[in-house]
């Protein structure tokens, strides 16, 4: 079975059992702290997927990075998949547990990449767009800024994508050009 439907799996259960313990935002808490950790520190994802590591020591570093604040149904979940030797697939859990919470309270994740940082007027009409596009009504919506989109944006809705970039724009010209055949002419 691959990595992200056994992810997917956990996930869900972990979802239904936090909802039936009413704690769910302390459950999705410790999940947003450990994708945290997991982006600034690589090491974490190379110790979890380690053969050589005992589950003890995976679960003590977990224990150690999320601390005392971390509700007790989410170190049971990491204790009972790390003795199952399934650690590999914890921080995709991770992943899987935010996308499973946003669909249960109905919020949509947007991504839109620019150059400069969003003016809140910028800011509001994207989020319009977005609950257009999705129809739901919750909206998070994730800015990143790259400098090589020279101009516009791109908007990321689930499997949507809206490059209204001047690069991108650019790269349609430069493929229409390398398609169109040219004569020479004497």
């Amino acid at each position: 079975m691959s990595n992200i439907r056994v992810a997917s799996r956990y996930a869900k259960s972990l979802l239904e059992l936090s909802v039936e313990k009413n704690a769910l935002e302390a459950v999705m808490g410790d999940m947003k702290g450990l994708l945290s950790i997991a982006e600034q520190n690589r090491e974490l994802g190379l110790a979890l997927n380690s053969p050589i590591v005992t589950y003890d020591k995976k679960f003590n570093i977990l224990k150690g990075l999320l601390g005392k604040g971390a509700h007790h149904i989410t170190m049971s979940f990491f204790d009972l998949v790390t003795r199952k030797n399934r650690s590999n697939v914890l921080i995709t859990t991770a992943q899987e547990f935010q996308k499973q919470y946003n669909e249960y309270n109905g919020i949509q994740v947007a991504e839109v990449t620019v150059t400069l940082p969003l003016t809140e007027d910028l800011r509001k009409e994207i989020i319009e767009i977005v609950k257009e596009i999705s129809g739901l009504q919750k909206i998070e919506l994730v800015e990143k800024i790259d400098k090589s989109l020279i101009g516009g944006f791109v908007l990321k809705v689930n499997d949507k994508l809206w490059d209204d970039s001047l690069s991108g724009k650019l790269r349609k010209a430069r493929m229409k050009f390398a398609q169109r055949y040219f004569v020479k002419l004497y």
